[in-house]
Formats: C-alpha cells, structure tokens, sequence
C-alpha cells in the first residue's frame, strides 16, 4: 500500500522568485532573515524536485545532506503526527505552500524522530529513578516495622493502613513486601534495547511512517533486529516506511529504493554503490586477515 505516493519540492526558479519578493520592509515585518532562509537553497543544490516512494524508501546522505530536512518537510506537509518538536524559521510554512504530494495518509500517520527516540529513554529513567527511590522508602519502612522492640496495637480505623502494614511487614520478607507495593522498573534494558523497544511498539499495522535516524543508540546487532523488524512490517503490516539512514545495515534491507543526497544530482541508487557502505567494505577488506 503506497499511503505517500510522491512528493514535489519547489524548483531552483521558484524559490528564487519567491525569495527576491521578499523585500526589506516585508522581511522585518514577518521578523524574517537573509541569513537564514531555511529551508530554501537546500535541494536546487541537489537538483532534487519530484521524488517517487515504494513501500519502502531510503534518504542516504552524510551529516548536513538534508535528509533530515526532508523528512520534516513531508511530515509537516502531510501534518502527520509527531512526538517531538523539529528547528524552524518563519520560512517553513512558506516552503511548505510551494511543495505538494500525491498522498493519503491515514489519521495515525506519524514520523518518528531520534529526539522522540531520546525523550521516550529520559522519561524511563526518570520513572524507574523515582521507582528506586520508593523502594528504598519501603526497605526503611519494612526494617521500621519489623524491628521486634516494635509493637502496635490498632486503636481506630484512622490506624487501619498502617497496622496492615505493620502486620504485613511482621510476616513477610523483605523482598515479599517491597514486591507487593512497588510496580516492577519499567526499564531493566540499556538504551539501545529500549530504543529497539520503543520502534516495535510504536510501529503498528497499516500507516505510514518517517523514520529520522533510527539506528541512533542501537548496537549492530540490535540495526539488524530493527532492519529485519522494518522489513517485515512492509512485507506482512501494509506499512509503509520513509526512513533517513546511514547505516549499511538498514541501507541493506531488501526492496528499499535509496535516493542518494550525497549525489548531485541527487539519484537512486544501490546501497552497495554509497561511500559509508564502501568505506565499511574498504575497512574490513584491509583487516581480512585478521578474520581468519
């Protein structure tokens, strides 16, 4: 299922007519700036305008290729949800007017970005920092209790919580009482197994999905987890994916259609002709000794 079909950004003759329209005075009274224009004069560098998807399509580039850019200009185009704000000028709603898509996401559509990825891991931490602090609260509260100089009898119902405790700590271990009143920590992972964690839950049946970078915090082996996981949800959960990468191990994946922005023109092309790929192959020829 294509949900984005394609997607047209405005040509070099169109951004510069638009940019030379805007004189001075209009410039100060939107708060604009010539010396920051962005997102303009990125793709007429790339001579990028019309681009095509299939199920599953890949924007490769080094760092300030645009990639990232251009996920956030189709996500705001399509409005489709997202859990993380992305850097904005006052030019971007003008951008956006100038582009169009060929497209029908559904209403769960959304694009997912590393700074998602980052907030999702801190607010873990935060809840399992807060989970550690209660059961030390408890660990106290248990050798309180169970100190046999300790007795208490239960004079009111104002009392009643805390002489159930009082009992509860008399008969049972420390581990058993501290289990029963504390939720178990929400993360016993490191980052790159929560990030993994958080993409297959995230990622579910039927819609679209951006995808900025998600091999951010993943070891190799957990990219490979995550590229098998992608491929699947095209092939068997009718999703449809638009991911930006570097990673050979996503790169890799089977019926991606890779737009290369290191390129100019910016082209299709097969990931075993990208320079990281060729770098990682370069590196390992030279060490094959090694190996064996």
């Amino acid at each position: 299922m294509l949900y984005l079909k394609s997607f047209t950004l405005p040509n070099e003759r169109q951004e510069d007519g638009f940019l030379l329209s805007m004189t001075e005075p209009r410039i100060q009274m939107r708060c604009y700036s010539r010396t920051s224009s962005y997102p303009f004069k990125i793709f007429p560098q790339k001579a990028l305008s019309r681009i095509t998807f299939e199920p599953l399509t890949v924007f490769y580039g080094t760092n300030g290729s645009g990639k990232s850019t251009l996920l956030n200009i189709i996500a705001e185009k399509l409005r489709l949800i997202r859990a993380a704000p992305f850097n904005n000028t006052p030019f971007f709603e003008d951008y956006l007017r100038m582009c169009s898509a060929d497209a029908n996401p559904p209403r769960d559509a959304k694009i997912i970005t590393s700074d998602a990825v980052f907030d999702f891991m801190l607010d873990m931490r935060a809840i399992n920092d807060g989970v550690d602090r209660k059961r030390e609260a408890l660990f106290e509260e248990y050798d309180r209790n169970h100190d046999p100089n300790v007795h208490m009898q239960l004079q009111s119902l104002a009392q009643y919580e805390e002489f159930k405790q009082f009992r509860d700590a008399k008969k049972s271990t420390k581990s058993d009482y501290t289990y029963r009143r504390l939720p178990e920590n929400i993360q016993n992972k490191s980052n790159g197994e929560s990030a993994y964690a958080y993409f297959t839950e995230q990622i579910t049946q039927d819609t679209l999905y951006l995808l900025d970078e998600p091999e951010n915090s993943l070891s190799a082996a957990m990219q490979r987890a995550l590229a098998q996981f992608l491929v699947e949800s095209v092939r068997f959960y009718n999703c449809q994916l638009v991911i930006s990468t570097h990673s050979p191990f996503l790169l890799a994946m089977k019926g991606a259609k890779i737009y290369n922005l290191d390129a100019y023109p910016a082209e299709v092309c097969r990931w075993t002709e990208l320079e990281a790929v060729r770098t990682y192959y370069d590196f390992f020829r030279e060490h094959d000794r090694e190996f064996k």
